[in-house]
């Protein structure tokens, strides 16, 4: 398969050695020389995966047209909250019938749609065209090779079955789902519950603590899915329940590190000049919590989450309000 991967972060770099080591010819995008001179020439990316070597099947270039040309599969890997903004350049660009894997984990904020649905509107490419990746797919354990699963949901069951076996890899395995709601969701609000789990490492919270923030998370994670649509089981599976334990407990994971500095008493702009990282649940916290008021569904880590991100309450004073909230069945 010809494929592009549009975005040279981690997960945009990782998910491009999947593909060049499951046979497929891939183009990446990058925005800066630099890196596409780098993964060109060097066959590798040291700005986001330091000692991992890509290849010789996977190359690279700053010119989008170039990148994309006749390719099958496009990938995008870029911060969520921007997909809008760029497709609204890029999509004019698009091969027809060629199929659009989204490798973003968010909610936009303003229109609170879901990634494939800004992919949908943006790019006039039709629902049945979008897949969306998702599991527990911590980008530097994939690029190592260390055996990885994840799901390839997609509402065309022939469309999800390609992008499986275009993935397919001794260390990588791809499980197909038609389910896009959920897996969609799975990661968005993921993000947030690990920002809330880094901060409760950083309390020196134990791991009672912990396991309540994975479980009840996921209950509210699976309450909005369901509000919307979307098959409860999915979140008892590798794009629910997979993806929340990687992000909570890998000390690898950026939210989970952007949550540890929280926890310590950083503010935004210090957590995220020491992490050097997107924390997409940063932002999605805003647009999951007004998701789930305008579906009538309680969310309570992440209203306290979106606190203390954005209206300065202390991570302790936001464990205090979660424990003394009233009663309720679980």
């Amino acid at each position: 398969m010809k494929a592009a991967v549009i975005g040279s972060g981690s997960w945009g770099t990782a998910f491009a050695k999947v593909l060049g080591d499951a046979g497929s010819t891939v183009t990446m995008w990058a925005r800066r020389e630099s890196v596409a001179t780098e993964i060109r020439e060097r066959h590798g990316n040291e700005g986001s995966l330091p000692g991992v070597r890509l290849a010789e099947s996977v190359t690279a270039t700053t010119d989008l047209a170039e990148a994309v040309g006749a390719a099958e599969l496009i990938a995008i890997a870029v911060p969520s909250q921007t997909l809008r903004g760029n497709l609204a350049d890029w999509a004019g660009l698009f091969p027809a019938d060629s199929t659009v894997v989204s490798l973003m984990k968010g909610i936009e904020l303003g229109t609170l749609k879901r990634m494939s649905e800004v992919i949908v509107e943006t790019a006039g490419v039709a629902p049945d065209r979008v897949v969306v990746v998702s599991g527990p797919n911590v980008a530097p354990e994939i690029a190592a090779g260390q055996p990885t699963t994840t799901v390839v949901a997609c509402s065309d069951e022939g469309r999800a079955k390609q992008v499986q076996h275009a993935l397919a890899t001794p260390y990588f395995r791809p499980y197909t789902s038609d389910d896009v709601i959920g897996c969609e969701l799975g990661g968005a609000c993921k993000n947030v519950i690990a920002l809330a789990y880094g901060m409760a490492v950083s309390l020196g919270l134990g791991d009672n603590t912990r396991a309540s923030l994975i479980t009840r998370g996921l209950a509210e994670t699976a309450r909005l899915g369901v509000a919307l649509g979307a098959d409860p089981l999915t979140f008892a599976g590798l794009a629910g329940l997979g993806d929340l334990v990687a992000s909570c407990s890998s000390p690898l994971a950026r939210n989970r590190k952007f949550g540890e500095h929280l926890g310590r008493g950083e503010t935004l702009e210090q957590a995220q000049v020491a992490t050097r990282q997107t924390a997409e649940g940063v932002k999605s916290c805003l647009s999951i919590r007004d998701l789930a008021r305008a579906n009538g569904v309680e969310m309570p880590i992440v209203e306290q989450v979106e606190r203390v991100c954005h209206e300065g309450v202390d991570p302790r004073v936001a464990v205090k309000l979660l424990m003394t909230r009233e009663m309720k069945p679980e």
